[in-house]
């Protein structure tokens, strides 16, 4: 099978006229994994190690949101405003179920989605985040400028600090996560700009002064995931709140692992996640 970081990037115009890039790849059999990027990320921002695990058993469609990467248009001044188009975006592409993958602010877009249609939703998988008006999301922008501040003034991806420990695993853990997103040589998707990921953050900021949603009637399973030192999207108490919230869930915390913890333990983490869409 051909490995992520060779797939083509395609797109799809919407009956709303919105352009989305998009990379599909895995198995055409079963319930389709929609997933759901992190701030100012893009499709070359997923560990290529762990949607190629995911894709030996699904088929993955990854997009970018609106007014980023290859996709046109703004991008929406609402978390909830992202996920009606992503809504719109899976009905484009036909689909009548899914699953769903979302990382960080992927995160808050699907617990959004399943909000606003949640018999679209056959199973969910809620990575590095948390509730809607959750302890500490209204840091995010803080945190982010900071740590751009400093990524600049030492030459560093901001990952580096956003995503993972300052243990000397933690730093060793950043560095290869880097490398395997950097992989593609070829074709790789436009960076976020600037207003966009100002807008991308006033939205996570509005959504952290909102009240949090009742998902306790939907019967969707759903699987939590997170390191236990997230700075951005504090692991206590945002991780075991979430969790609560589902009545059929699971939580994985992985050890000396911050908010990329599941792309630190990829191997771990597509065996959980295989088995649980399974």
């Amino acid at each position: 099978m051909t490995s992520y970081i060779d797939v083509p990037t395609k797109t799809i115009v919407t009956p709303e006229n919105k352009t989305f890039a998009y990379r599909e790849i895995g198995t055409n059999t079963g319930v389709p994994v929609i997933g759901l990027i992190h701030l100012s990320g893009n499709l070359d921002n997923w560990d290529p190690t762990v949607i190629d695990g995911l894709a030996q058993e699904h088929r993955l469609i990854l997009p970018d949101y609106q007014g980023v990467g290859g996709s046109g248009g703004k991008a929406a001044k609402t978390i909830q405003g992202m996920a009606q188009e992503i809504r719109e975006f899976i009905h484009a592409l036909g689909l009548k179920q899914i699953d769903l993958f979302g990382f960080s602010m992927g995160g808050f877009v699907a617990q959004e989605v399943i909000n606003q249609e949640p018999t679209l939703i056959r199973r969910a998988m809620l990575t590095g985040t948390g509730p809607r008006g959750g302890q500490g999301i209204g840091d995010v922008t803080s945190i982010s400028d900071r740590s751009l501040a400093k990524a600049i003034f030492t030459f560093t991806d901001v990952k580096t600090y956003l995503f993972f420990t300052r243990t000397a695993n933690g730093k060793n853990q950043a560095a290869r996560f880097l490398k395997r997103i950097k992989a593609r040589k070829t074709n790789r998707d436009r960076s976020i700009g600037w207003n966009a990921y100002r807008t991308q953050l006033k939205a996570i900021n509005q959504w952290s002064t909102e009240s949090a949603i009742d998902f306790s009637k939907l019967e969707i399973p759903v699987l939590v995931g997170n390191g236990d030192h997230d700075l951005m999207v504090p692991t206590k108490p945002n991780s075991y709140d979430l969790a609560k919230a589902f009545k059929n869930s699971k939580l994985v915390i992985y050890p000396d692992a911050g908010h990329a913890g599941v792309f630190q333990f990829n191997n771990d983490f597509v065996k959980q996640a295989n088995d649980f869409l399974r």
